[in-house]
């Protein structure tokens, strides 16, 4: 075989690996080797780990994180933020339990749904018309929707949902060999991925992210793009919810759903979604849910006391935002150029 055939062979293979790498994006094949290095460390530590039980656990344990997380990917990639996430989805599961006791299983869903959206709309309009920037309508929100669900609920758990068929289901039945609570993650987050990626309204969400000024120039609303986004997190916040109540069988206003928010926030900028919004993907998202997953479960198994939970979650953001900014070249705030 000649040099320039064994060179020919190179560079074709190299470009098919470019090409694959290309294909998959450096920062979700970064997330896979991630994931698999963990799995690897951990079940070398405890053999339980890599077990279909505790697989399954890891599964339904990540679903209402994963959730929320799809909701700030398409917040974020506007440019925004949203802090309510987890206090909506306090909220809707309080109101699904006492919806519940009254009014059965598909009216309790209806409303919670109908609550969520209106938490949204409440954001977006305050966004909008306040001139407020989304951190902050949105840490007031938080305070304001979880007090809330103190209030209605004085603070104690709502209704049972244990015995309904429909709860039951979505809390422990299974479509395929999968538990539901995974399908819905799966159906919400192929939903989201379709609604960036293909759709204009994905485009025009980018382009607002991306630069504000030029997408309004070019004539989108983004207005309208503000509060559809917002209304849209609430509906998803809500389903989280749902998915609260029936796991734990009666509605919770805070148990379930505190801290939720820092994990969503941390899983999509792990993902590759940009704080300063324009840039990420679902696929980057659901990679990060699932090593955050992975990571929280290990931890549990090998008996670390659970308030390392957080520091790791907070040292995880803090490092997704600095490889971003280091990535962006932008100047960094007190040193030159």
């Amino acid at each position: 075989m000649s040099n320039e055939t064994r060179v020919s062979e190179r560079e074709t293979l190299s470009g098919k690996v470019g090409g694959l790498v290309g294909r998959i994006g450096v920062q979700n094949l970064s997330l896979l080797v991630a994931i698999v290095l963990l799995v690897a460390v951990l079940t070398i530590e405890d053999p339980r780990f890599l077990t279909g039980p505790n697989l399954k656990t890891i599964g339904t344990a990540v679903c209402i994180m994963g959730l929320l997380a799809t909701v700030e990917t398409i917040v974020m990639v506007l440019g925004g933020i949203d802090l309510t996430v987890g206090s909506v989805a306090g909220l809707t599961s309080v109101i699904s339990g006492m919806v519940f006791v009254s009014s059965g299983a598909v009216t309790s869903i209806v409303v919670a749904l109908v609550v969520g959206a209106l938490c949204g709309l409440f954001n977006g309009v305050i966004i909008v018309f306040g001139r407020i920037p989304p951190m902050i309508a949105t840490l007031g929100g938080l305070t304001a929707f979880k007090g809330l669900a103190q209030l209605i609920s004085d603070g104690r758990a709502q209704g049972y949902t244990g015995s309904d068929a429909v709860y039951v289901f979505l809390a422990r039945g299974t479509i395929l060999g999968l538990p539901t609570l995974v399908w819905v993650l799966v159906v919400v987050a192929i939903v989201v991925h379709v609604l960036l990626t293909y759709t204009r309204m994905g485009r025009n969400i980018y382009a607002v992210g991306g630069n504000d000024t030029a997408a309004r120039l070019s004539g989108v609303n983004i207005n309208r793009y503000i509060i559809g986004v917002f209304v849209l997190a609430g509906v998803i916040s809500s389903i989280a919810g749902l998915l609260i109540t029936a796991r734990t069988g009666s509605g919770q206003p805070v148990s379930g759903s505190e801290g939720l928010e820092m994990q969503a926030i941390t899983a999509a900028a792990l993902g590759g979604v940009a704080l300063r919004g324009g840039k990420g993907s679902m696929s980057g998202t659901i990679l990060a849910v699932v090593l955050l997953g992975v990571l929280l479960n290990g931890l549990s198994l090998l008996g670390v006391n659970p308030f390392w939970q957080n520091i790791v979650q907070g040292t995880l953001l803090i490092a997704a935002v600095i490889v971003q900014q280091l990535r962006s070249g932008e100047r960094r705030i007190g040193l030159p150029k």
